[in-house]
């Protein structure tokens, strides 16, 4: 039995399986989603969900799912579940599911009488193509299939209705049609593998439902347009491909290339081939060679400060060290022109955000401990010197080095760190002055400039540097260390101080150098274990602490309030577990083994085999937020080699 197997019995269950979803991408944002089911339950589902730069820089629904009929004798049996108003399901396809697995690709089996039919889906590395293999694999009687494909052409973040303007202009072409409903879209080629029948039939289908949108509290209905079907006669044993792109392609050639792309796949077998699958649909690779790991799916776009703290993750803990090369190649192109001044050319949202240089330095750290220092060194000891010297000169627009060696940025009108979400244009936590991590990082990026140059033979400037960390580690206990043994979040210049319990402070014991002592540091550590270790990460707020919402539910305006007022998050749950084995080395591995099992269950439960955004912080601990969410996958990751990595110390 596969790793993620589910039978007709859970299959059945209508609430549970619309709630389990599965992601498929390529290497160009765009990406094919739905529920389990194949029910959208989101604006953000979709068959062929691609961007269309002409138009902007979001990611487009063309075609929003594919209706599949079994026709025997005379009589038709939709394969296909779609929900309209008022919670009506129409057809009823779910009933004819025999099991569904994800063993390399999803694959859902279905019986109707003596008709077996196998599904399977994969999503092109390279092409904005869906390719789907229909293989019929038992019937006892002459058996056609019948295709009808919803059309949407409309951004992820609208929805589509009927109108006038839609076109229904389609053109034949070898085995399929190709058609575009709005101007300034590309053409959808919609072909299969084997001839077939294309019937003009235009209809819109009014109200479908979206469950997902509903529940947090958004417009939730819209209608598609189906221009008519395909229909095709299909033997016992045979297998028929169909393609929905956004270029023409040889259908003659759609099953070698099928099975080959299945062939690319590594199985999803165990929880940690699971990570790995979730962290390649991160990967973004453009055709003028520039790569970036997108911050998550459905709706975000590379930024910087996650793509920063997601890359050692998702690529050195898996021994990837030439993606981690080539994204920081790009990226490297971008921190250059943010200290040059210069307009931005690369694909990288809030590359001005003031911890950012600060993340690209401990990302560059990393490959130091994995590759050596030497070659860290030689590709990345200038950027990081350069970082710290446009910091130190005072040029970032806001991250000012203050005399007591600590740094401060502006905070109260604009989020300036993760902790990013707003309510009226205010951040609903707005940290300013003295920010705990962003001065954790600064005194770990001084300590590791320190190393670079002191291989780069640089004497003085090293011990400058050293000078500067010195000065920092006394700023930072004195400002941010209080009686109760924990540290504030942050401390603006005004002398205002937040004694909320936060978990930004873990970075000062997880980061490679603390500028905390070791009884400071058990402390903390404690503390952060007692009041924000949940199974799901830690806490973004402490229940003891003012404001404490844990449920991230509701409308957009409810959700603001909760993101960071008591969520859990597992990439916060990744640099606890560093923390804890800093502090307590082997005596703690079985401990951290356990969390890890906290972890697995969600292969089977969000959306298969990936870690969402977040987590309530109360029992039982929903996901939340966006399906897959690059940090929590890459901690994860990072979190099971130091698990190995202490293991055999």
């Amino acid at each position: 039995m596969s790793y993620i197997f589910f039978e007709k019995s859970v299959m059945a269950n209508l609430d549970e399986v619309s709630r389990k979803e599965v992601l498929r991408t390529n290497r160009s944002r765009a990406y094919a989603s739905s529920s389990i089911l194949d029910c959208n339950t989101r604006k953000y589902h979709g068959l062929l969900v691609v961007p269309v730069p002409e138009l902007d820089d979001e990611n487009h629904v063309l075609l929003s799912s594919l209706d599949v009929s079994v026709i025997q004798h005379g009589a038709e049996f939709n394969l296909g579940v779609h929900r309209y108003q008022g919670g009506v399901y129409s057809p009823n396809g779910h009933k004819y599911i025999r099991e569904f697995n994800c063993d390399k690709v999803p694959t859902t089996i279905y019986k109707v009488g003596g008709v077996v039919l196998k599904k399977e889906v994969v999503f092109e590395h390279f092409e904005d193509r869906i390719l789907i293999r229909y293989t019929l694999e038992d019937a006892h009687s002459p058996t056609t299939l019948r295709f009808k494909p919803f059309l949407a052409f409309r951004s992820v973040r609208a929805f589509t209705h009927e109108n006038s303007v839609a076109s229904r202009d389609y053109h034949p072409i070898t085995n399929g049609i190709k058609t575009c409903m709005y101007k300034g879209y590309p053409d959808l080629y919609m072909q299969f593998s084997k001839k077939n029948e294309f019937v003009f039939d235009p209809h819109w289908y009014h109200g479908l439902e979206y469950t997902k949108e509903q529940e947090r509290g958004y417009a939730s209905d819209e209608d598609l347009y189906v221009p008519g079907y395909f229909e095709m006669d299909i033997k016992k044993g045979e297998s028929i491909v169909f393609s929905a792109s956004t270029k023409k392609f040889n259908t003659r050639e759609m099953n070698r290339l099928f099975e080959e792309e299945v062939q690319e796949r590594s199985p999803r077998d165990n929880f940690f081939h699971c990570l790995v699958n979730a962290a390649h649909q991160f990967h973004v690779q453009e055709n003028d060679g520039e790569n970036y790991v997108l911050a998550g799916y459905p709706w975000f776009k590379c930024r910087a400060r996650d793509m920063f703290i997601a890359l050692p993750g998702l690529t050195l803990s898996i021994e990837e060290k030439e993606y981690f090369e080539r994204v920081m190649q790009t990226a490297e192109k971008g921190l250059r022109e943010l200290m040059a001044g210069k307009p931005l050319t690369v694909k990288i949202y809030e590359i001005d955000q003031p911890d950012v240089l600060l993340w690209a330095i401990w990302a560059m750290q990393q490959y130091g401990k994995e590759e050596g220092m030497e070659r860290c060194t030689d590709l990345y000891g200038n950027l990081v010197i350069d970082i710290l010297n446009y910091i130190i000169a005072g040029k970032h627009p806001n991250l000012e080095l203050d005399s007591n060696g600590l740094l401060k940025t502006e905070g109260r009108k604009h989020a300036v760190t993760w902790m990013n979400s707003t309510v009226n244009g205010l951040p609903v936590v707005p940290r300013t002055g003295y920010i705990v991590e962003f001065n954790a990082l600064w005194y770990n990026a001084l300590k590791f400039a320190a190393t670079i140059l002191t291989a780069k033979s640089r004497e003085n400037e090293a011990q400058g540097m050293e000078k500067m960390a010195d000065q920092c580690k006394h700023s930072f206990i004195s400002t941010f260390y209080n009686e109760h043994g924990y540290l504030f979040d942050y401390v603006d210049t005004h002398l205002n101080k937040d004694w909320s319990v936060r978990p930004n402070m873990i970075f000062a014991v997880a980061l490679d150098y603390s500028p905390l002592e070791q009884h400071q540091r058990k402390s903390v550590l404690d503390i952060c274990t007692r009041e924000l270790l949940t199974p799901k990460g830690l806490r973004t707020l402490s229940p003891k602490s003012g404001g404490y919402n844990p449920m991230y539910v509701g409308e957009q305006t409810q959700r603001d309030f909760a993101y960071h007022q008591g969520t859990a998050w597992p990439w916060l749950g990744g640099f606890y577990m560093e923390a804890c084995l800093r502090m307590y080395k082997r005596t703690r591995l079985s401990f951290i083994e356990r969390q890890m099992v906290g972890y697995e269950d969600e292969m089977n439960y969000h959306c298969l085999g990936t870690i969402p955004e977040l987590f309530d912080g109360n029992p039982p601990f929903h996901g939340r937020g966006a399906i897959s969410f690059a940090m929590n996958v890459a901690e994860i990751l990072r979190t099971l080699e130091l698990l190995e990595k202490y293991s055999y110390q």
